[in-house]
């Protein structure tokens, strides 16, 4: 008997130890960490519900580490028409953290092959690390080439109020049951009131803003030696808005990476579309888990590659690519009453070439620089000199900036206010619809002085008002600054000769009444190319100074960047003849010649019309 039960015994042994040892194998491959290079693909058809198969990611430092993966079920169409996801359960550390920011992009294996990349996750509260994953074959469809742009961009320039009002037509306590895995905006070098007061722009675009640590100091455009070896599958992947004294990194897990070109995130980054933005590799510092909003901290560590395109169903880089940068020198100093400086700041860092996003950008660095200062406070006056110097462009190759603001009555803080005025010059340089602007580097000063610095102009007087053409006319100009004596400048006006007799105006005003009219033919023309932007741009005059100019009851017109006045009306004709639609000409029925600006050290405000009889 006993031959008959131990002969099958073994036999039973040794097919258990043959099964364990198959089990084992496949095991161990499938905790094998993934490697660059090209993978098989298991296919959204072969899915099925209760497979195993594991996720790699990073929880701390730059090391990938498996995430088992249990699959429940294909969500048919769930991020849109044939765009299926698959359902799964994180466990392992996932179970403690649940599906944080950042671990976008996570590539799954099913028996070694990849599935594709863990991109969304249960909205907040959820007691299980359930996981949305973007199939691979819908990452491998990012076209390399295509130079559409998504309508749907989440650019700074979007109302907040879309959002706002998206968000409450959601009755109380629902939410969308798979959202994507918010994308982590590492700040580094911004402080908390900076990021605060930012807030409702990163809101708009689903962007959870994290304040980071400094990383491997700034980075280049360049790529870093070793970048061939860099961004295999489940390591972290930042794309880099700024760098520098200040960085501001976008941060996310590679998916694919077939030596040359890599895939990551699963959903959009952006969804910006065609982009050139520097791609570096980065470290976790640590997971914070929540059931609310768990988020991975990180820094970006070296430039390895370029962003080439930004789509729904997730991000393609290049390696060894470049992606230009902005060069930003920003010197903040602070002045004592005397004007000598107490304290100084020099900030060199580095900005993501956009045309939406440039413009933020600057507002953001500028802002918090300002508000980090010890001197901030209530009644600070801000006066701002500096130059944006630009490339490949004929005629005007800089662009001359300066500008005083002090506090007023007004809601929004002055360094807000001066941050707006700063971007809206980049917002003009690149919303022109005829040729992206290339910027050499960007040099500003901005000099905080310890008081409330304004002036409004209140009267001028002369002790005759009946002149002859073709003299000189004394004048006596007032201003009222805030808390303090009246300002009083002698200044002497000339009447050219052959001004027509009868009454006149000296006029005695601020930047902004001389601006106006021109910023209007600006507004109507759509068309205005790079030069003739340089050209207005540096014909706005500062706001520091009292101009003196006399009016005259001829009209003036503004075509594109020039001023005509006086203008004959057959010549008026011809130029009337030749506007389009998109090319307006835009009129005064006086024309202003400004004889000089009397220069102030205060933020001058107002107007007032000085009449005068010429005899």
């Amino acid at each position: 008997m006993s031959r008959g039960i131990f002969p099958s015994m073994n036999k039973w042994l040794v097919a258990g130890a043959l099964a364990l040892t198959a089990s084992s194998v496949g095991y161990a491959a499938e905790l094998t960490r993934p490697k660059a290079g090209k993978v098989e693909i298991f296919h959204l058809k072969d899915i099925r519900p209760g497979m195993m198969g594991t996720a790699w990611t990073v929880f701390q430092g730059m090391d990938p580490e498996p995430v088992p993966i249990e699959i429940v079920g294909v969500w048919k169409n769930g991020s849109g028409p044939r765009q299926d996801v698959i359902l799964a359960k994180m466990g392992g550390k996932a179970k403690i953290t649940n599906v944080a920011a950042g671990m976008s992009g996570s590539p799954v294996y099913i028996d070694g092959k990849l599935v594709g990349a863990v991109a969304l996750r249960m909205s907040v509260f959820s007691p299980d690390a359930v996981c949305g994953i973007t199939p691979i074959e819908l990452m491998l469809e990012i076209p390399e080439f295509d130079q559409s742009r998504p309508m749907d961009a989440r650019t700074p320039d979007k109302p907040v109020a879309n959002r706002a009002a998206a968000q409450a037509s959601v009755p109380p306590g629902f939410s969308a049951a798979m959202t994507p895995i918010d994308t982590p905006l590492v700040l580094s070098g911004f402080s908390a009131q900076a990021i605060d007061a930012f807030s409702p722009f990163f809101s708009q675009m689903g962007i959870t803003a994290v304040q980071g640590g400094s990383g491997a100091g700034p980075l280049t455009a360049k790529p870093v030696s070793g970048w061939k070896d860099s961004l295999n599958p489940g390591e972290a992947v930042s794309g880099v808005l700024v760098s520098g004294d200040m960085s501001a990194t976008g941060m996310g897990t590679v998916t694919y990476n077939d030596g040359k070109k890599i895939l990551a995130f699963g959903h959009p980054f952006f969804n910006l579309g065609p982009l050139d933005m520097p791609m570096a590799k980065s470290e976790i510092l640590m997971v914070l888990s929540s059931a609310f909003q768990p988020t991975k901290f990180g820094n970006a560590t070296g430039v390895v590659g370029a962003l080439r395109q930004d789509r729904f169903s997730g991000i393609m880089g290049e390696l060894g690519a470049e992606a230009p940068f902005i060069p930003v020198h920003l010197n903040v100093r602070s002045l004592n009453g005397a004007g000598a400086t107490v304290t100084e700041k020099q900030l060199d860092f580095q900005v993501f070439v956009h045309q939406k996003w440039t413009p933020f950008l600057m507002m953001l660095t500028l802002f918090n620089s300002l508000q980090q200062m010890n001197e901030y406070a209530d009644d600070i006056t801000y006066r701002m000199n500096g130059h944006v110097h630009m490339d490949g462009v004929e005629g005007e190759r800089t662009i001359n900036v300066s500008t005083m603001l002090a506090p007023s009555e007004a809601p929004i803080a002055p360094p807000m206010a001066l941050a707006g005025w700063w971007g809206d010059k980049f917002n003009r340089l690149f919303l022109n619809p005829v040729a992206m602007p290339k910027l050499k580097s960007v040099d500003i000063t901005v000099e905080l002085l310890p008081e409330r610095r304004t002036a409004a102009i209140d009267y001028a007087w002369t002790p005759n008002a009946d002149v002859d053409a073709g003299t000189d006319v004394p004048v006596k100009v007032f201003l009222r600054p805030y808390r303090g004596e009246r300002i009083e400048r002698d200044v002497t006006v000339k009447i050219p000769a052959g001004t027509p007799k009868g009454e006149q105006r000296i006029l005695f005003s601020d930047a902004e009444t001389l601006n106006r009219m021109q910023n209007a033919a600006v507004l109507g023309n759509r068309y205005m190319d790079i030069p003739e932007t340089i050209s207005l741009l540096n014909q706005e005059r500062g706001n520091s100074q009292v101009y003196v100019s006399l009016v005259e009851s001829r009209p003036t017109y503004y075509a594109d960047d020039k001023t005509l006045p006086g203008l004959p009306a057959s010549v008026l004709n011809v130029f009337q003849a030749e506007r389009t639609s998109t090319r307006v000409l835009v009129g005064s029925a006086e024309t202003a010649k400004e004889q000089f600006a009397v220069p102030l050290d205060q933020m001058v405000s107002g107007s007032y019309s000085l009449k005068i009889n010429v005899k």
